[in-house]
C-alpha cells in the first residue's frame, strides 16, 4: 500500500482542512463537498484524512463491519451476539465515476441462485464504506442511477438490494466526501443538499506559498515514507486531538442564544427545508469541541454558516456561489446577546475555526480566504474590433419544455431523449455480450426449459447452463448535446433580437443543468467562426460566455456551419453515443468570399448526410422576406421557424416536427 501524503503537510487550504476535521470529530455533520479548480490538493487532502481517523471496533469475520457493541440485527452475515470485537483502521472507499450499479450496492451470484437456490451475495462499496468514508472524485459526473442509490443509502443509513426475488438489506452509514470542478458541470440539487458542508478551493496566488507547495511535493515524491516520517509527530498530535474532541462532543452545550442565531441565519438566507439548521447546529458544536470548549460561541455559528449554507441558499443557477458576509454579520449581531453569556474567548482551545497549522515558512501564508470560483478563469471573446457593437444582455430566462432527438439512442444516462440503457423499463431480452448485468428471468427459464430431460434433471431444481442466461434489454432516457450556431454579424446586431437569442440559450442551459445534458455555442461574424461555448453542462461558465458575446461585421454562414460540423466530429470521438440537436439562429444571409450562399448550402448538406437533427430559427425581419433561412433548413433536412416561435411551447412543437419528419 502506498504511503499517503500527510494531512498536516498540506499547505494552506484552511477551510478545506477544517471541514474535513469537523466531520472526523462529528460524522453526523454529514460530509463535505469540495468545489474548485484542478490541481488544488482536493483529492490529496481527502485521502490523507483517512489515516487520522481512529480505529473502529468490528465483529470478527463480518463483511459488513458490524459494531460488536450494537450489531445490526438484519446483517446478512448475522445474527451476531453483542460482545468484544476486533479493531481495524477506518476505511476510505473510493467510488469511481464509471462504476456499475452492482459494484456500488453489491452483486448476486445469479448462477448459484438459479441452480442451487441460495442467496449468494457479494457486498459492494456501500458495505465497504459502512462506518468509514465514501469518497467520490468528480462527483458531478456520476451517473444519475448511482446518484439515486447514494441518496437512498444516505437518507436511510442502509442499502437495499431487490433483484429477481432475492432481497438483501445491510447497514450503510458513511461519511460522504465528494470533489468536483464546477467547470465540468453542476451537481443535482438533491445530492448537493446531502453534503453537510461545502468548501470552495483555489490555488494560492502568493509566490512563497506556491514555492512551499512544490518543495513539499517534490520531497514526498522522492521519498514518500521518509517524508511521512518527518510529519509523524504532527499527524499524531492531530489524531489525538480528534479523539479528545470526540470525547468532549457530548458535553458541548448549544445554548438558546446560539440556536436562535442559527435559525435566524438560515431564515435570512432563505434556505430550503430544515436540514441547514440541523447541520449548522452540529457543525457549531463540533467547532466548539475541536477548540476544547463546552460552549458554542458566536464565532462558531459564523464559521458554521460559511461552511453549511453556500450550497443551500436559494439562488439562480447563474448566480455565483457563496454568502454575503456583511448580511451574515448583521444577522448574527441582531440576534446576539439573547442567550447565555460567552465564556472567556482566551480560554482553552480558543479559535475553534482554525485547522492545525502545518510547519514551514509559508505554511500559513496569506489570510486563507479563497477567491470566488471562476475569478480570472473565463477567456474573453476573441476578434474584437472597433466596429463591433457592445454585447447585448440576455433576456430573462424562461422555462422550456423538453427538447428531444428523434429515434432511439444509446447515449449516456440522462433525462431527455429515448435510449437503450442499463436502467429503465424492460423491453426484451438478448444473449449477454460479456458479463451479465441484468438478468431477464422469464427469458432465461424459457431458454433452459426445453433441455431439462437431455441434461438429466431429476429433482425440482432447474438445470441452468451459462448459455441459457439472458440479458434484459431496457429503455430509458439519455442526455444529448444541444449545439447552437448563432449569427452574430451586423445584420443580427439588433439588441432586442440578440437579447432574445441569448435568453433562449440560457433557458436551455438551465434545462440542461437539470437534465444532465451538454450545450454548446458556435458564433460566426466578420470573417470567421469561433466556439464561444465548448460543449458543457456548467451553467455558470455558459452564462459568463454568453453575457460577453459581441456582434458586428459580415456574415460567414458557411464558416459557422463548418466549425459546428467539426465540433460535432470531435465530440463524437469523445462521446460517440451522445446524439446532437443543432439549432442554427440566422436570417439565412451569407456574405464574404466567393459564392457564399452556395458554399453555405454545401456545408449544410454535411449535417443532412450525417443524419443530425437540425432546426433553423429564422431571424429575418422587415416587409420584404427573402426566405433564405427556409432554404437553409431544406439543405439541412431540418425545420425552419421564426425567432418569435423560439420561446416555450413553440420550440417544443418544432422538435416534435423534427421527430415527425424522421418517422
Amino acid at each position: 500500500m502506498s504511503t499517503p501524503f500527510p494531512f498536516t503537510a498540506v499547505v494552506g487550504q484552511e477551510d478545506l482542512r477544517l471541514a474535513l476535521l469537523l466531520n472526523a470529530v462529528s460524522p453526523a455533520v454529514g460530509g463535505v463537498l469540495v468545489r474548485g479548480e484542478k490541481g488544488t490538493a482536493k483529492s490529496t487532502a481527502v485521502r490523507a484524512l483517512s489515516v487520522l481517523l481512529p480505529e473502529v471496533a468490528v465483529v470478527p469475520g463480518c463483511r459488513f463491519s458490524c459494531d460488536p457493541a450494537a450489531p445490526d440485527p438484519s446483517c446478512p452475515d448475522g445474527p451476531h451476539e453483542a460482545g468484544n470485537g476486533g479493531m481495524r483502521p477506518a476505511r476510505m472507499v473510493e467510488l469511481p465515476v464509471g462504476a456499475s450499479e452492482d459494484r456500488l450496492v453489491g452483486a448476486l451470484d445469479i448462477e448459484r441462485a438459479l441452480a442451487e437456490g441460495v442467496k449468494a451475495f457479494e457486498p459492494g462499496l456501500l458495505a465497504d464504506a459502512h462506518r468509514g468514508i465514501l469518497y467520490v472524485d468528480e462527483v458531478n459526473l456520476l451517473h444519475d442511477h448511482l446518484v439515486d442509490l447514494l441518496l437512498d443509502a444516505a437518507a436511510m443509513g442502509a442499502s437495499y438490494v431487490e433483484r429477481e426475488g432475492v432481497s438483501v438489506r445491510h447497514a450503510s452509514k458513511f461519511l460522504l466526501v465528494g470533489t468536483m470542478n464546477p467547470e465540468e458541470g453542476e451537481l443535482r440539487p438533491q445530492l448537493l443538499d446531502r453534503f453537510g458542508l461545502t468548501v470552495e478551493v483555489a490555488a494560492s496566488r502568493e509566490p512563497d506559498q506556491r514555492v512551499e507547495v512544490v518543495r513539499r511535493r517534490l520531497a514526498y515524491d522522492d521519498d514518500p515514507a521518509g517524508f511521512a516520517a518527518r510529519w509523524m509527530d504532527e499527524e499524531s498530535a492531530v489524531r489525538q486531538r480528534i479523539v479528545a474532541a470526540r470525547e468532549l462532543l457530548p458535553s458541548v452545550r448549544l445554548g438558546d442564544g446560539a440556536l436562535r442565531q442559527i435559525a435566524a441565519t438560515c431564515a435570512a438566507f432563505e434556505v430550503d427545508g430544515m436540514r441547514a439548521d440541523i447541520v449548522m447546529a452540529r457543525t457549531a458544536t463540533a467547532l466548539a469541541a475541536w477548540a476544547g470548549r463546552t460552549d458554542v460561541l458566536a464565532e462558531d455559528v459564523r464559521q458554521a454558516a460559511l461552511l453549511a449554507l453556500p450550497h443551500r441558499r436559494r439562488r439562480n443557477p447563474f448566480d455565483a456561489p457563496g454568502l454575503d458576509e456583511d448580511k451574515l454579520d448583521e444577522t448574527l449581531e441582531e440576534f446576539s446577546g439573547e442567550g447565555d453569556e460567552d465564556p472567556d474567548p482566551d480560554g482553552p482551545g480558543g479559535g475553534g475555526g482554525q485547522p492545525p497549522s502545518s510547519d514551514g515558512p509559508q505554511a500559513d501564508g496569506g489570510s486563507g480566504a479563497q477567491p470566488e470560483a471562476g475569478d480570472g478563469g473565463e477567456p474573453q471573446p476573441s476578434g474584437a474590433s472597433s466596429g463591433e457593437q457592445s454585447a447585448a444582455r440576455a433576456s430573462e430566462p424562461f422555462r422550456t419544455k423538453v427538447l428531444s432527438v428523434p429515434g432511439l439512442g444509446d447515449g449516456a444516462a440522462g433525462r431527455r431523449s429515448r435510449a437503450r440503457t442499463e436502467h429503465g423499463r424492460t423491453t426484451g431480452a438478448r444473449r449477454p455480450h460479456g458479463a451479465l448485468t441484468k438478468l431477464h428471468l422469464a427469458a432465461t427459464v424459457q431458454a433452459a426449459a426445453p433441455h431439462q430431460r437431455a441434461r438429466g434433471r431429476t429433482g425440482r431444481g432447474l438445470v441452468v447452463r451459462r448459455d441459457d442466461l439472458r440479458q434484459a434489454t431496457r429503455e430509458g432516457r439519455e442526455g444529448n448535446l444541444v449545439l447552437f450556431v448563432v449569427d452574430a454579424s451586423g445584420s443580427m446586431a439588433a439588441r432586442q433580437r440578440m437579447s432574445a437569442v441569448k435568453g433562449a440559450v440560457l433557458s436551455l442551459l438551465l434545462d440542461a443543468y437539470q437534465r444532465r445534458d451538454k450545450v454548446g455555442l458556435v458564433t460566426f461574424r466578420g470573417s470567421a467562426a469561433e466556439v464561444a461555448l465548448p460543449p458543457t453542462s456548467s451553467v455558470d461558465a455558459a452564462a459568463a460566455r454568453l453575457e460577453t458575446l459581441p456582434t458586428g461585421g459580415r456574415t460567414p454562414l458557411a464558416a459557422g456551419l463548418l466549425r459546428a460540423h467539426e465540433l460535432l466530429r470531435v465530440e463524437r470521438l469523445r462521446d460517440p453515443a451522445r446524439r446532437a440537436l443543432v439549432v442554427v439562429v440566422t436570417d439565412g444571409r451569407a456574405t464574404g468570399g466567393p459564392e457564399p450562399v452556395a458554399l453555405a448550402g454545401r456545408a449544410a448538406r454535411l449535417f443532412a448526410a450525417d443524419g443530425v437533427a437540425s432546426v433553423v430559427v429564422d431571424c429575418e425581419s422587415g416587409p420584404v422576406r427573402l426566405g433564405l433561412a427556409g432554404q437553409l433548413a431544406g439543405e439541412l433536412d431540418g425545420t425552419a421557424v421564426t425567432l418569435d416561435e423560439l420561446r416555450a411551447d413553440s420550440i417544443t412543437g418544432l422538435v416534435k416536427d423534427v421527430q415527425r419528419r424522421a418517422a
